[in-house]
């Protein structure tokens, strides 16, 4: 419990965007932000080493950009791409008239369409449970659950009434494709209900200092079994390159939980929890500022969690979804 707790917290405070600033610091001076931002992720980002980013080259290619008197809007475009040289969906620049982004999805195929699922599995009497969309599947032998993103409103009530449906299945189907994450303690509400006992799923750190190598002490992180309904078959996790963040924490912790298989495609990573501030100027940012890290404390992960199996999306046949149907034949 104390583990979680603290994650709730770290997640709390991470995926704020506001945060407060000297005022004698303002300044729209665009060479005073750009070396502002750029300083401020030399010290804190979280993976330059991992991705293997020349920082300093990264400087020089942006700083002869800048010039005194250029727009709002030039400006926000060159601290944006330079952020965007990060490829990491968990750094943005935010202004009030755009927010930058890398899109981590774009770099693998489409590999899910709910009207497929819809007119080729579940018909439209599927369940609605708070955040879970499901129904039974493959002659009523397999449930499916379809999980969008993390909102943060998992519940004993809603969670216990999908499992406790599903209870005499074969299997369950998880779908986190293009669930692109959301709360993390809703990762804990989750995985607590295929767990029978105290389980290691992945150590973390924190940046603790201004060198790209400085951080915290490895700290394990556990799930630990839902005192009430729990499902104790197999389960596939499905996952694609859209999956991200609390999506690919969930598909990370299916490699230490061996009644879950994780089917479909590389999630998106995102296993870095996001810190920010504000610059001179008002806007905001924000970057990876933890690392999660494998039982053999590995970092690398958060370039993607490769699947168990690799399935990918067929797009010319719109009658069938091939990531399902191999979960179908894994969970009989």
């Amino acid at each position: 419990m104390k583990k979680l707790i603290i994650c709730i917290a770290l997640c709390a405070l991470f995926s704020c965007e506001k945060a407060l600033f000297d005022e004698d610091m303002a300044s729209t001076d665009p060479k005073v932000n750009f070396e502002y931002l750029w300083k401020e992720c030399n010290e804190k980002y979280s993976y330059f080493e991992l991705k293997n980013i020349d920082w300093d080259a990264i400087k020089s290619k942006y700083e002869v950009k800048i010039f005194d008197g250029m727009s709002q809007d030039s400006l926000f475009n060159v601290l944006g791409a330079m952020l965007t040289e990060l490829k990491d969906d968990h750094t943005n620049l935010i202004s009030n008239f755009n927010v930058s982004k890398f899109g981590v999805k774009y770099l693998g195929q489409d590999n899910f369409d709910w009207r497929i699922i819809e007119d080729h599995y579940l018909n439209q009497e599927y369940y609605t449970s708070g955040p879970f969309k499901h129904n039974f599947i493959d002659n009523g032998d397999i449930g499916y659950v379809r999980f969008a993103s993390f909102p943060g409103n998992i519940d004993g009530a809603n969670l216990g009434f999908v499992l406790n449906r599903y209870k005499n299945t074969k299997g369950l189907i998880l779908d986190l494709r293009e669930n692109g994450g959301g709360a993390v303690s809703d990762v804990f509400n989750l995985l607590n209900r295929f767990v029978e006992s105290k389980t290691l799923i992945n150590y973390s750190r924190i940046k603790s200092g201004p060198e790209h190598n400085d951080f915290s002490e490895d700290k394990p992180v556990y799930i630990s079994p839902y005192n009430g309904i729990r499902y104790k078959n197999k389960v596939a996790v499905l996952t694609d390159r859209g999956t991200y963040s609390a999506g690919s924490f969930t598909a990370l912790a299916t490699k230490a939980l061996p009644n879950l298989i994780l089917i479909g495609d590389t999630t998106g990573g995102g296993l870095g929890l996001p810190n920010g501030g504000q610059l001179p100027n008002g806007w905001f940012y924000r970057f990876s500022v933890t690392q999660a890290l494998t039982l053999d404390k590995n970092p690398d992960y958060e370039n993607g969690v490769p699947p168990d199996i690799k399935v990918l999306f067929n797009w010319g046949d719109l009658t069938k979804d091939e990531i399902i149907e191999r979960s179908i034949l894994e969970l009989q």
